[in-house]
């Protein structure tokens, strides 16, 4: 097995974490290396907002778990309607109680963005993983409305979340979940 195989088994995504924080120096190095990502014209439309502060992760949360519920309410035929009974308990954290939250975001102007930031996420996930750290795309931790925390995270105005990541010392690692054979439609020759 390759290096890139072995890394591929071992990135999991990972919703329970040790109580120990990450180094601001380890993510700015897994942050840099990940921006090598592929992107539209090499326009690197990622930007990143890291938040170490649990008590504000919990606040973020609590905002995102209002937002989507107030979202399933005014349209009770969304997708989302299956988080409805955990997005209610109140002790429930979209981000795990994870002692790390990144939010990759960019300028909605960007075409690209939502492509952009998910290259650029994955490379962080395997990034990560290969330095043993465990993380985890949390949409559901998306939906920041509150003008007083967009300012105290600091997103600015006309930029958009695209992907919040928690990351931090994985717990462990679970097996891979099954696979699907993949499905190729057609080989042209």
């Amino acid at each position: 097995m390759n290096d890139f195989s072995m890394l591929a088994h071992k990135r999991r995504s990972i919703r329970d974490f040790e109580d120990r924080s990450v180094q601001e120096s380890l993510l700015k190095e897994i942050i840099t290396e990940s921006c090598l990502a592929p992107n539209a014209q090499n326009s690197q439309p990622w930007n990143f907002i890291i938040v170490h502060n649990r008590s504000l992760i919990r606040k973020l949360s609590d905002e995102s778990k209002k937002n989507i519920l107030e979202r399933i309410d005014a349209d009770p035929g969304t997708s989302l309607k299956k988080y409805q009974e955990i997005l209610k308990i109140e002790e429930f954290n979209v981000f795990y109680n994870a002692p790390c939250l990144i939010y990759v975001a960019g300028p909605r102007q960007v075409r690209s963005l939502q492509v952009d930031c998910a290259l650029w996420a994955c490379y962080f996930m395997l990034s990560a993983a290969s330095r043993g750290l465990g993380s985890c795309w949390v949409d559901l931790g998306a939906d920041i409305r509150d003008p007083q925390l967009l300012k105290e995270i600091g997103l600015p105005q006309g930029y958009r979340i695209v992907a919040p990541i928690i990351v931090g010392y994985p717990k462990r690692i679970p097996a891979p979940p099954e696979r699907n054979t993949p499905r190729v439609l057609k080989i042209v020759s």
